[in-house]
């Protein structure tokens, strides 16, 4: 019996009975067909174009079941990663959109006989997180691209960066409490009591008036008689005997402000660490070999930083011109007293000496080459917060 010409009411009927899902029982994936009936199923499984595809099959089994195995799971995964993401989704949701679409490969061709022995193959080979509950398997899907994995590194340092300024913050404060602990328990705290109800109580506050010895006008005027040989001598300094100042609370000022100076470092460093460190005109090293062995480990100068996070950089032996991302490059710590540029940290964007390198702990001692600054020497500082400037 031929088939119904275009246009013909048969032909309509069997589109509109064609359009939706048949059952998966009376399909067959070999010959991609669907039957509508288990006559229709039937009449195939006996047709000369089935029994071929049978004898294809029957020579290479396993790289059929394989082949739409993995197929099957292609279009599952990516499926639920598209549209779900990282969500928690039940398995049959994700498999009842999967299957709506009519062209997809059916399960029965698969090397997985149910959807909850699929689900478990997933969660062995760690493509999703699964987890069995009374309403049947659900999944969620485990991201694992280049962008996500590196959005995690940075928020992994960038919370081990914070946790670190709090844990010295936190010392600081130890440190100060410790330091008044012995004047805490030195003082001793009584109850006030009034012997007479109706009596006053005052507090009496004296102020100490300190007295300077100046000199007297009389000595003033044996001075200007006699021969000035500098200006300076004209007057006298004023006398600190009955001022004494001792070493201990000297000390104590010095502390404080060194105190105060490590708080104020310690904001500066919090506020200019970044997560992008490229700089025009420092030198890096390639570190990545997806380039060739041509490019890798060699030295190159940053000509221009392209969004913050890549540049063009200008290898210094051949002079080819590529454009890499920072992830492929590191600082070049150059010898003692060449120039360095400070690329994140407190004093990032300085330009400074190098002074000192400490192998054991990979950091240096810097001294800053010019601005406000100049002259001050910065020590502790990490290899990757500095890098050697490029000089003709």
């Amino acid at each position: 019996m031929g088939r119904a010409e275009v246009g013909t009411p048969k032909y309509l009927a069997n589109k509109m009975k064609a359009k939706g899902l048949q059952k998966l029982r009376w399909y067959c994936q070999m010959c991609q067909k669907q039957c509508r009936d288990e006559n229709g199923f039937k009449c195939h499984t006996q047709s000369e174009s089935h029994q071929r595809q049978l004898l294809l099959f029957a020579d290479n089994s396993n790289k059929y079941i394989y082949s739409f195995s993995k197929e099957f799971s292609d279009g599952y995964v990516e499926l639920l990663r598209r549209r779900f993401g990282t969500k928690r989704v039940a398995a049959n949701k994700v498999y009842q959109e999967y299957i709506a679409d009519k062209d997809h490969l059916h399960m029965n061709a698969t090397k997985w006989l149910t959807l909850g022995d699929y689900v478990k193959h997933l969660g062995r080979e760690g493509v999703c997180a699964v987890d069995e509950t009374e309403k049947g398997w659900f999944v969620t899907y485990i991201d694992r691209s280049p962008e996500v994995l590196e959005r995690q590194a940075k928020a992994a340092r960038k919370e081990k960066q914070d946790k670190d300024d709090a844990d010295r913050h936190m010392e600081f404060i130890n440190k100060q409490v410790e330091q008044n602990a012995p004047k805490a328990k030195s003082v001793e705290y009584t109850e006030l009591k009034r012997e007479n109800e109706d009596e006053k109580i005052t507090l009496a506050i004296k102020a100490n008036k300190v007295k300077t010895d100046l000199p007297s006008t009389s000595g003033l005027k044996k001075i200007q008689t006699n021969e000035r040989k500098d200006d300076s001598d004209i007057f006298l300094k004023p006398s600190t005997s009955k001022m004494p100042i001792s070493k201990k609370d000297d000390s104590r000022k010095r502390s404080a402000l060194d105190e105060i100076m490590k708080m104020e470092e310690t904001k500066k460093e919090k506020l200019n660490r970044k997560d992008y460190w490229l700089a025009e005109g420092i030198v890096v090293k390639i570190i990545t070999k997806s380039l060739g062995e041509k490019f890798y480990k060699q030295k190159g100068v940053v000509l221009e930083v392209i969004d913050r996070y890549a540049g063009k950089i200008k290898l210094l032996e051949s002079g080819d011109k590529v454009k890499l991302d920072q992830a492929h490059c590191e600082t070049v710590i150059p010898v003692a007293g060449k120039l360095v540029r400070v690329l994140n940290g407190g004093y990032r964007g300085h330009k400074a000496y190098l002074r000192k390198i400490d192998v054991d702990n990979f950091c240096v001692s810097i001294e800053i080459a010019a601005g406000p600054l100049k002259g001050r020497i910065v020590q502790n500082v990490q290899y990757e917060d500095i890098s050697k400037l490029y000089t003709d």
